[in-house]
């Protein structure tokens, strides 16, 4: 026997008694981003290569190793986005939605990296995206943090995550910062791992955000790159603090939080958790003000943040009690020929009645002892008995199956339709 295809490493499947607590914190993010006046916007999930490697950055970890990239037909090279923020800038500035405009938008879907798999990190994740344009002050910095934070809390997990704020300057102070960085990593480079070394050369500030804890201690002693931030960036950065404070929002400042990508700017954040082990960033973002004019656009303003789902999911599944809604609300049994026919319509005649409804009809036969088993299984509150006798008589019976102090009941079918609209 051939042996049985399986899925690509690092790309997994979401099981039917997975998919309710996906749907849950899905619509719960649409209904957080809908109360902030935010509209989806839906790309693509092939782009030209070109368009990450000049947004990303070609000496980076993403462009370098991990992108799903390849020739196409026409011989034109191809990736599978990595990431979404500049395929949403891509898609606006094509579509003329830049000019003197203002843009509120999110993006949900999958993306691909090539890593090495491992719990909360996979080569193709499904990732939220939040992407603003137009806004130069520190209020829509702010707004984005309020947002994660309401979302946070409407999904129970705000006491298991802490937001880390950090300014990266301006492209330009960065540059004078990053020279500083560079002549001090290179007076010890005898205390540098392997990937500090190439990151040296590369992305020096990566350093900082190193996970080896032999490198602590040097890293502590680095320059602060708060030093070399002029008094726009101060004055940006303070007004976001106090908006936060107003509002109770509470913060660390962590002046070695650093992002991975070239185009971020002034402010980044992170949401970060103790729950998932190494994998401990839930959603990170910041403002990428620089970015839209190398993707070949007019300067301009723009904020962001991404959040990956297999994480939010994991850090919700170490709740206790998760509301999800029941994949099915009644089951119907049809039992005996003239009850299968009948049973078909009158469930049909349910879905009309009570819109939203989850009923799922037996298919398939089978005896009443196989259908009931099958009606407990289903997690349904009621199972709904349609037999013969009970036809001949323009009757349906009604049994209870998550309270034992409600007893089954015989009524007709216009009864059972009032009582389910009563019950569920």
């Amino acid at each position: 026997m051939a042996n049985n295809i399986q899925a690509i490493r690092g790309m997994h499947d979401v099981l039917p008694e997975q998919t309710p607590l996906w749907q849950a914190a899905e619509q719960s993010i649409r209904d957080v981003l809908g109360a902030y006046g935010y509209s989806e916007i839906r790309l693509p999930v092939v782009e030209k290569t070109e368009l990450f490697k000049r947004s990303i950055g070609e000496v980076t970890d993403i462009v370098e190793k991990e992108m799903y990239t390849f020739e196409d037909r026409n011989g034109d090279s191809l990736t599978l986005r990595p990431e979404g923020t500049a395929g949403c800038l891509r898609a606006c500035l094509e579509h003329g939605l830049l000019h003197n405009q203002v843009h509120r938008l999110w993006y949900y879907g999958p993306m691909y990296r090539h890593e090495r798999p491992q719990k909360g990190r996979y080569r193709q994740f499904i990732q939220l995206g939040v992407e603003t344009y137009g806004m130069a002050g520190p209020d829509i910095d702010a707004e984005l943090i309020l947002i994660m934070d309401r979302l946070w809390k409407k999904l129970g997990i705000r006491d298991k995550v802490r937001l880390q704020l950090n300014s990266l300057g301006t492209i330009a102070e960065r540059i004078v910062y990053r020279e500083s960085l560079v002549r001090y990593f290179e007076g010890h480079l005898d205390q540098l791992d392997e990937d500090s070394l190439r990151r040296l050369k590369t992305n020096p500030l990566r350093i900082l955000d190193t996970k080896n804890p032999a490198m602590r201690e040097v890293v502590a002693n680095a320059p602060e790159l708060s030093d070399y931030l002029n008094d726009e960036s101060r004055e940006h950065f303070n007004a976001i603090t106090k908006i936060l404070d107003d509002l109770g929002i509470g913060y660390e400042l962590n002046s070695r939080l650093v992002r991975g990508l070239d185009y971020y700017s002034k402010t980044v954040f992170e949401w970060v958790t103790d729950e998932l082990g190494s994998q401990g960033t839930v959603c990170a973002g910041g403002r990428y003000d620089g970015l839209i004019e190398q993707l070949g656009g007019k300067a301009n303003h723009a904020v962001g943040f991404a959040m990956g789902m297999e994480r939010l999911l994991a850090l919700m599944e170490t709740l206790e009690n998760v509301d999800v809604a029941r994949p099915v609300d009644v089951y119907m049994i049809r039992v005996g020929e003239t009850a299968e026919q009948e049973g078909m319509r009158f469930a049909e005649t349910i879905r009309n009645e009570i819109p939203g409804l989850k009923l799922q009809v037996n298919c398939g036969g089978g005896s009443f002892k196989s259908q009931f088993k099958k009606a407990d299984k289903s997690g349904a509150e009621f199972a709904i008995i349609l037999g013969d006798d009970e036809v001949s008589r323009g009757e349906v019976s009604v049994k209870p199956l998550r309270d034992n102090e409600q007893q089954q009941q015989n009524m007709s079918q216009q009864q059972v339709i009032k009582f389910l609209q009563t019950q569920l």
